[in-house]
């Protein structure tokens, strides 16, 4: 099991668990069809939002397959939620997990997704023993894979045409990192 004491400290973010008082922050981002371009929903309104928070709020804890923990990314300096950071349980038999970030473009440009995403590589495979970690993609997305190369995670496929998302045949890239390659 994983549950991480909170908050997760980084050079310049906190790492936290979502509350109701996150709602317009998080509205702020999830509202920009710039943010969702690449990403499986919409641009969301405030009622769809607020559902998603209560999802996001109830998610601090791995235990077992399928768990996911959602973490509100924060500047340390001024407490202001600059975006979110995911770490999935994908396969117990295979030891196995996914990263996921947002940060808010008018925050963009400044490493925070690969300071927060390194922080959800150090839980997965320091505290949950993951073996393998991945990062999904829409193939169009070159800020997202190159976060991902910052962190130092392979490419390891790129797979054509093989989802239709928001109505048009998607590209997607994996990216992968392994245990032994956190830990050289």
């Amino acid at each position: 099991m994983l549950k991480p004491d909170y908050p997760i400290t980084t050079q310049r973010l906190l790492l936290r668990p979502f509350t109701h008082d996150d709602l317009h922050a998080v509205h702020a981002y999830e509202s920009r069809p710039d943010v969702t371009r690449y990403l499986y929903w919409q641009a969301r309104d405030l009622d769809a939002v607020r559902a998603g928070l209560d999802t996001k709020i109830s998610r601090t804890a791995i235990a077992d397959e399928g768990d996911g923990i959602n973490l509100a990314v924060t500047l340390r300096d001024t407490g202001t939620l600059i975006g979110m950071a995911l770490l999935m349980w994908t396969s117990k038999e295979h030891r196995q997990g996914e990263i996921g970030y947002i940060i808010n473009p008018d925050h963009a440009g400044h490493g925070y997704a690969t300071e927060a995403s390194r922080a959800m590589l150090r839980l997965g495979f320091d505290e949950l023993h993951l073996h393998r970690i991945v990062g999904r993609l829409d193939g169009r997305n070159t800020a997202s894979a190159r976060v991902l190369e910052k962190l130092g995670m392979r490419r390891e496929a790129h797979l054509i045409q093989n989802e239709i998302v928001k109505g048009e045949w998607t590209d997607e890239v994996i990216y992968a990192m392994l245990e032994t390659e956190w830990r050289p």
